[in-house]
């Protein structure tokens, strides 16, 4: 099988997480102005509740499977037996997870206030283990999920402006985004069968599969700790309010944290097999090249994410949530954060078999989390939060750092760093011409698009007078287009 262009598969990601970002950007304003803000509260902490149980039927399998499949996939019957196996004990963990979900709603009186919503959320589990995504992030196959991606998104903005009309609606708005994320995954099932065969069976080799899934999926739920249980805890520590509020800084700070991870994503299944066949110095090239464009990517989206807060929260949302500015700055610091932890821990300690120092990673950022946020919320609320998740991803960067270190030593070379305080320096501009955007305009939109506008120039031409490789390379590219 020919390796997929890493390229054409980084912009079809792209897409699909553009598409998840318009999604919302249609979808939340227009939501956030019918709904409530409690019913928006009420929203995202079932959403968060249900998602701890979607994790325990996932079980860590996507990871693992990514990992071990890439190596598989020219082999279609090791693949389909492979296949086989990881989508059984999937099954059986999903079942699992409905148990305790069912009995966590009987047992806890909190929770069956939310039952309603909760039910909703939870069909997102059956379809999530079906749909079998994993299949084509091993196989490269971006290209199918991205068309199925437009199609249902599509519907859902439909179906959003009919069914979701006055205060109340709230349950139709989590059908809905169930629909919008999981619809199509009946047809994923279905159409795997172009890649492998799969099918139920007990025939498993727990043996071989067992051990690494379950130190994956530990280390799936100490980061989920430190990724959701911030909303749940508000949600139990103050009110629905303060949930809502909240909702609406994590909404922004997911919107762009998607996009500057797309670029990421595709290139997991490309590291798990260069490194699976001992092609070591493919895989640091590689490396360097990721680090460097989301370097590139992610330090001024940081910034301009800060400087343009208010008129971001006003525009994607109301003047009721303008409380939210506070704890979406907070957050910008993790957007970088996160996305270099995610590259140590999925791009270099996963393919390097080294779970079990993503396990120690995770646990220590979680217990930082749960124990921060449990002697901020009281009295800092939704801002302890937005506090505790960006420390977090940072212990969680450094921690990543220090376990790989023998892998990237001498990787980070200086050209590198100075490439970063190019990207730094680029950003500082973006401030001062956010700064200028504010004094000139009174109109959020006018502030916005001047200073997008203006400091996406600034940053490309800033880069090119620099010499900077990817900047020239892109323009080459674009020149060599319209030729």
């Amino acid at each position: 099988m020919k390796n997929k262009s890493l390229g054409k598969n980084a912009f079809l990601n792209g897409l699909r997480s553009v598409l998840n970002i318009i999604f919302p950007i249609i979808t939340f304003p227009y939501v956030s102005r019918i709904l409530s803000v409690g019913e928006l509260g009420k929203y995202n902490w079932s959403n968060s509740f249900v998602s701890y149980f979607w994790l325990i039927a996932g079980l860590g399998i996507a990871t693992y499977a990514v990992r071990e499949g890439a190596k598989l996939r020219n082999n279609r019957k090791r693949i389909s037996e492979f296949a086989s196996q990881v989508f059984s004990i999937n099954i059986l963990s999903t079942v699992a997870s409905y148990v305790l979900l069912l009995l966590c709603i009987l047992i806890f009186p909190k929770v069956q206030s939310y039952s309603a919503c909760i039910y909703v959320f939870s069909i997102q589990i059956v379809f999530t283990t079906l749909g079998t995504e994993w299949i084509y992030s091993i196989f490269e196959e971006y290209t199918y999920i991205t068309v199925r991606s437009i199609v249902f998104k599509i519907l859902s903005v439909i179906m959003l402006f009919i069914f979701v009309r006055k205060q109340g609606d709230y349950l139709n708005y989590a059908g809905i985004t169930v629909f919008s994320a999981v619809g199509s995954n009946i047809l994923n099932y279905l159409h795997a069968k172009k890649f492998c065969t799969i099918r139920f069976t007990f025939k498993i080799d727990w043996k071989a599969h067992l051990k690494p899934i379950l130190i994956i999926f530990a280390s799936s739920v100490a980061a989920k700790i430190y990724l959701s249980l911030d909303t749940t805890l508000l949600g139990l520590i103050n009110n629905n309010y303060v949930v809502g509020i909240y909702s609406v800084s994590t909404k922004m700070y997911d919107v762009v944290k998607q996009l500057i991870a797309a670029v990421l994503t595709v290139t997991i299944p490309r590291f798990a097999l260069l490194w699976g066949r001992n092609r070591y110095r493919e895989y640091r090239k590689l490396l360097l090249q990721i680090s460097d464009v989301l370097a590139l990517i992610s330090i001024p989206a940081a910034v301009g994410v800060f400087m343009l807060a208010p008129q971001i929260v006003v525009l994607l949302s109301s003047a009721k949530y303008i409380r939210a500015v506070s704890s979406l700055r907070l957050l910008c610091p993790a957007l970088i954060f996160s996305i270099f932890s995610w590259i140590f821990t999925s791009c270099v300690l996963i393919p390097a078999k080294r779970e079990n120092k993503v396990l120690i990673i995770t646990i220590i950022s979680a217990a930082a989390n749960l124990i921060l946020n449990l002697l901020l919320m009281p009295s800092l609320e939704e801002n302890a939060a937005a506090i505790t998740t960006s420390l977090s991803e940072a212990i969680s960067m450094l921690l990543g750092i220090y376990y790989s270190k023998d892998i990237i030593k001498r990787l980070y070379d200086k050209g590198f760093w100075k490439d970063i305080l190019l990207y730094i320096f680029g950003a500082l501009a973006i401030v001062v011409i956010c700064i200028c955007g504010n004094s000139i305009f009174k109109s959020t939109i006018r502030i916005i698009l001047f200073d997008v506008i203006l400091s996406s120039l600034e940053y490309a031409l800033i880069l090119l007078g620099a010499k900077n490789k990817f900047a020239l390379d892109v323009l080459e590219y674009i020149l060599r287009r319209f030729k």
